[in-house]
């Protein structure tokens, strides 16, 4: 077996968790490499990974069995971009805060290491959210596993995106934003906006607007088979685009439109893992607010 390891934090509290994964790779005999920008930070931080087997984003990582993601949702978010369209099942181990992806906690990473070597897992395929620009807008990693955001930028003036669902006009939205989120995404940016909560095995996308002009505006489900096109006006004549952690400023002669991508994230799901636990543990549901 070999693993490739992705993280992004380090700090006094991480430490004893990455000598713990360290400990149990090497009592599993297992072998692994890092992620350029990481086996830096663990090189500053004292680890002793020269010589390991290293990749950086875009590589063909077909070579190992599982990519682990060190962090918290912000880095599996930024894993999925290094698993690509190779699918390397992606292990998220949370080392960071809230936790929707990354679910297993850092002090179960010894156990998620003898999971893995004896089996006792599964792998849950989420879609992805595809990105198409004539300026080739976050190319070539023109995907993501939550969501697409158009949102005004440097004013406080609402802006106009008007929206066409396989070339059909759905809605021209007057708001400080529009979210297209995947099913895994429902439990991000677009449910602080109202969103609906979606399954992450459902075929959708979810439209949410961000702060509408126009309050019968509501969030609106389509099936991810579908192209969404989208037109951006506005007094400004530039626009913030989002895709998962990653932002980039465009003008209002972008023409942009989403799609469902061809690949799949792959995450692995270990036997404790149920998604309405999840639920409920991370929005606290069933929790008297009384107490």
């Amino acid at each position: 077996m070999k693993i490739a390891l992705h993280g992004k934090l380090i700090d006094d509290q991480t430490i004893p968790c990455l000598i713990d994964l360290f400990e149990s790779l090497e009592e599993y005999n297992i072998d692994y490499g890092l992620s350029v920008e990481y086996k830096n930070d663990l090189i500053k931080n004292g680890f002793d990974v020269e010589g390991r087997d290293v990749f950086a984003q875009g590589d063909d990582i077909s070579r190992f069995d599982f990519i682990m993601s060190l962090g918290g949702d912000g880095t599996m978010l930024d894993t999925v971009t290094y698993s690509g369209s190779d699918e390397v099942p992606i292990v998220g181990i949370n080392v960071g805060r809230l936790g929707f992806l990354a679910t297993t906690r850092k002090d179960g990473i010894s156990k998620a290491i003898s999971d893995l070597v004896a089996g006792n897992f599964r792998v849950g395929s989420r879609s992805l959210i595809h990105v198409d620009s004539e300026n080739d807008l976050f190319k070539p990693f023109n995907f993501g596993l939550n969501e697409l955001t158009i949102a005004k930028k440097e004013t406080s003036s609402m802006i106009v995106v008007h929206t066409y669902v396989d070339g059909e006009f759905l809605n021209s939205y007057w708001a400080d934003g529009l979210i297209i989120s995947t099913p895994t995404g429902s439990t991000g940016y677009s449910l602080s906006c109202g969103g609906p909560l979606v399954h992450p095995s459902q075929k959708n996308f979810i439209l949410t607007p961000v702060s509408p002009h126009n309050l019968n505006v509501r969030p609106v489900i389509v099936s991810d088979e579908s192209l969404i096109t989208f037109k951006i006006e506005g007094r400004s004549k530039h626009f913030m685009v989002s895709l998962d952690s990653r932002s980039l400023s465009v003008d209002d002669s972008a023409e942009i439109s989403v799609r469902r991508e061809t690949f799949e994230a792959k995450l692995v799901q270990f036997d404790t893992y149920k998604y309405f636990d999840t639920l409920r543990n991370k929005l606290n549901w069933g929790v008297d607010a009384r107490n």
